[in-house]
């Protein structure tokens, strides 16, 4: 007799104990409450034959896009393989997915779980684990595609549709929809406020509106449900931030980087990765957090492995490196960078084009200008907003591309590149209202443009 799990697909354990704490493993990696080690490990006890928790595993640890954890994701998956034979088709298409992810073929993997969700759009991990490569692969068509093709198939009582929701809220969110991603997001929350994934598409909404003020109290409102015990708490303490930054409040900026972005606080990658962000866009508006940033970018781990793993980690540490005042270690993180990237053989691995045509340039660029060349800055820089959705991110990570850009046009010698500033600005005033920070950048800009004349 065939088992399934709690919304109908074939599953590879006839133990019910096992299948329930996958289950729960599946919730805690949809809502970020804790992880899901636990929960597999007690599933593997429950059923040491089943190669599921083991795949599961495995797609955790690379989750977190340390290259320290892809050893251990590796052990992993080849206990899967000795265990798969007559498994469901499903849960061979994880395994092979999974692979895939760890060979560095994030593309590859995310259609197999496209193809596999044709047939079985109830598959919360597939939706859940393609979710997050297309974020890491700044695809915000498969972000809001993907949870568009399976939500009318899941049931309203299902316990975890709210959380698909979610998805389907920032994915509309990243592809511009923005009334109908907050209304997706409030959705979820209605059902379930403790979806902390719709929390953030809506906190997003807010950020590219400009309704800096009313997302501050938006994340106030919800932050019972998130601050504690949450593997999110970071980011959102991140966009928290981001609003404060907004309004120029940068002594509430730098209270929530002291409070929540540095420090025991910061563990992973993923969460250096929002500090760095931060920091730097301190750093652009003239403030001294070399401090901030030398302890953060010391807590960065130094193994080869590193470099050129992922480019959108490899830009950030870039910029802590840059804004704790190293720029000798930030070209030579650059130059183990472009090795990889340059010498790479397995064409097959999406960061390594990404790295080519974006990380590189753009890592360059910041370069240019902590040495003081603006004007190299601005014509590094500027090319590579059209390609910058492929680096990864959210629209709101990857605008320090454009106040990067900004800064560098404030300080360049030409009228040339001072003109791309004040298109920055146009774009920007034609997508929100005049904020604190907007109105910075065009004083900043006016005045440049009054000295050079």
């Amino acid at each position: 007799m065939v088992s399934h799990d709690a919304r109908g697909n074939p599953s590879g354990s006839g133990s019910s104990v096992a299948r329930d704490a996958v289950e729960t493993a599946l919730w805690r990696m949809m809502s970020f409450y804790d992880t899901p080690l636990a929960d597999l490990d007690a599933a593997t006890a429950a059923d040491p034959g089943w190669a599921l928790p083991h795949v599961m595993r495995a797609g955790f640890l690379l989750s977190l896009t340390e290259p320290a954890l892809c050893d251990e994701a590796a052990t992993h998956l080849v206990t899967a393989r000795t265990l798969i034979d007559g498994a469901p088709a499903g849960e061979q298409t994880h395994l092979d997915a999974v692979q895939a992810l760890l060979e560095g073929r994030w593309q590859t993997a995310c259609q197999r779980w496209d193809a596999h969700l044709v047939e079985h759009p109830r598959d919360a991990l597939a939706l859940q684990w393609a979710q997050l490569w297309d974020f890491y692969r700044g695809d915000a068509n498969g972000l809001r595609l993907r949870p568009a093709r399976a939500l009318p198939e899941w049931s309203a009582g299902d316990p975890l549709r709210p959380f698909v929701l979610g998805l389907y809220a920032f994915g509309l969110e990243e592809c511009n929809l923005y009334p109908q991603a907050e209304d997706a997001g409030r959705q979820a929350l209605q059902a379930d406020p403790r979806v902390p994934w719709a929390v953030h598409a809506v906190a997003h909404v807010m950020e590219m509106q400009g309704r800096f003020e009313e997302g501050s109290a938006w994340l106030r409102q919800h932050q019972p449900a998130w601050a504690d015990g949450n593997g999110f708490a970071g980011h959102l303490w991140w966009h928290k931030a981001l609003f404060r930054l907004e309004a120029l409040d940068v002594a509430g900026v730098l209270r929530l980087i002291d409070n929540h972005l540095s420090g025991d606080a910061v563990q992973i990658t993923l969460q250096r990765v929002d500090a760095a962000a931060m920091l730097w866009r301190l750093h652009l508006l003239g403030h001294d957090v070399s401090g901030h940033a030398a302890a953060l970018a010391a807590g960065w781990p130094a193994g080869d492995a590193e470099a050129g793993y992922y480019a959108f980690n490899d830009v950030h540490r870039v910029l802590a490196l840059l804004a704790a005042g190293q720029g000798a270690a930030a070209e030579a993180w650059l130059a183990r960078c472009a090795q990889r990237a340059l010498d790479a053989c397995d064409v097959r691995r999406s960061n390594h084009a990404v790295a080519r045509e974006v990380g590189l340039p753009l890592m360059r660029g910041l370069l240019a200008l902590e040495r003081g060349d603006a004007d190299a800055a601005v014509d590094l820089l500027y090319p590579v907003r059209t390609l910058a959705r492929g680096f990864g991110g959210s629209h709101a990570q990857r605008d320090l591309i454009d106040l990067t850009l900004l800064a560098a046009a404030v300080a360049s010698s030409g009228s040339s590149r001072r003109a791309v500033g004040r298109a920055l600005l146009n774009e920007r005033l034609m997508a929100k209202p005049l904020t604190p920070l907007t109105r910075h950048w065009l004083q900043r800009l006016g005045s440049a443009q009054e000295v050079s004349a």
